[in-house]
């Protein structure tokens, strides 16, 4: 009996103890279970997240490209009189608007009113001359039709009226002449423009053909670019053209081109008029589409890596088995180089995942996590 009694008391032991180990066991393998979490929470949380994009391949794919050209007057001349004498009167000055036709300055024309006063009246004693003569004549004729006079009389009367008719016209040639310098004694404006410089002054004598004002049509501009042909001869004649300047884009409707290659610069001289606001002297630059004509992809400048022998890299992110991203660098090459971007084709597939940005802060097999994608 105590045997008995003995034996159950340890079999109760080994149970309870048995009971013990299993709880203890439960609590080991769930204290590493909450371990093993924390530790891959931590791990995720210490990778950094990047900026990404999402890599898109084009065959169509165009870029801008630009040439640059200076806004002109359309026309610009500078102004002089054709005869020389003392100037009296500039009517205008630097900055003044005129309008065609306009009177901007005047030669002292007295002493050439003088020559006119006497070429005139020797035109009138040649009419004069020309009426006795012809008078004169008309007698000799009635005299030879009655028999009086000989036709060689008469003849050499008719030359008398034809010599005075001469020197008549001689004189009117001589007086219209004098006239003809007179309205060469004043400038007037040849277009609308503005007055962009005066060279003399009231007083001062003005030799033939000297410079004495400067006028530019500033109402309307143009701009010469220089073409390849090939572009050129693909411009549309009235077609409206974006030119980008320091002030803002301006529009330009093409008028023409030469249609020969200048053999200094190799390129064709195209013709814009402009509309709209602009100013004389402006550097314009004009944008032309320009199509790249072969497969790759757009990525920003930032997302290139420079390698080795002068070849680029992007950072292609490949996924792996605990959610996140390993980056590995894949070579390229650049194609078209824009403002802020680059075309590129190479060993990257349609629809990876490359870094946008910030290449400095990591290093190809890094741990990353997708952050801002565009």
């Amino acid at each position: 009996m105590s045997v008995h009694l003995g034996f159950r008391r340890f079999g109760a032991g080994a149970a309870v103890a048995a009971a013990a180990l299993g709880v203890a066991f439960l609590v080991v393998l769930v204290s590493a279970s909450r371990g093993a979490d924390a530790r891959l929470e931590l791990g995720q949380a210490a990778t950094p997240s990047v900026p990404t994009l999402t890599v898109e391949y084009r065959s169509d794919a165009s870029m801008g490209e630009y040439f640059p050209g200076l806004v002109t007057a359309r026309r610009e001349s500078e102004l002089g009189f054709e005869r020389g004498g003392r100037i009296d009167d500039i009517a205008v000055d630097v900055g003044d608007r005129v309008v065609s036709g306009q009177v901007l300055a005047r030669l002292d024309t007295r002493a050439l009113e003088a020559q006119i006063a006497a070429a005139d009246a020797q035109t009138a004693e040649a009419q004069a001359q020309v009426a006795l003569a012809q008078s004169t004549q008309d007698r000799q004729q009635t005299l030879l039709e009655r028999g009086h006079i000989s036709r060689q009389r008469l003849d050499e009367v008719a030359t008398s009226t034809d010599a005075a008719e001469a020197r008549r016209r001689a004189a009117a040639a001589s007086a219209n002449a004098l006239r003809a310098q007179l309205a060469l004694s004043v400038i007037e404006a040849p277009f609308d423009g503005v007055i962009t410089a005066r060279l003399s002054d009231e007083g001062g004598i003005a030799a033939p053909g000297q410079g004495l004002l400067r006028i530019v049509e500033d109402t309307a501009l143009e701009i010469r670019v220089g073409l390849p042909a090939e572009d050129a001869a693909a411009l549309e004649p009235g077609t409206l053209y974006a030119f980008e300047t320091a002030a803002g884009e301006i529009a330009a409707r093409f008028r023409a081109s030469t249609g020969v290659v200048d053999t200094r610069t190799r390129s064709v001289t195209a013709v814009f008029d402009v509309e709209g606001r602009a100013q004389a002297g402006q550097v314009a630059r004009l944008r032309l589409l320009q199509t790249i004509g072969t497969s790759g992809f757009w990525v920003p400048t930032s997302a290139l890596a420079e390698g080795r022998r002068g070849l680029w890299s992007v950072y292609v992110l490949e996924a792996d088995a605990y959610g996140t991203y390993t980056i590995a660098p894949h070579a390229v090459e650049t194609v078209r180089i824009d403002s802020g971007r680059a075309f590129v084709r190479g060993a990257v597939e349609d629809g990876a995942i490359i870094l946008r940005a910030g290449l400095d802060r990591v290093t190809p097999g890094q741990r990353v996590r997708i952050g801002d994608e565009a």
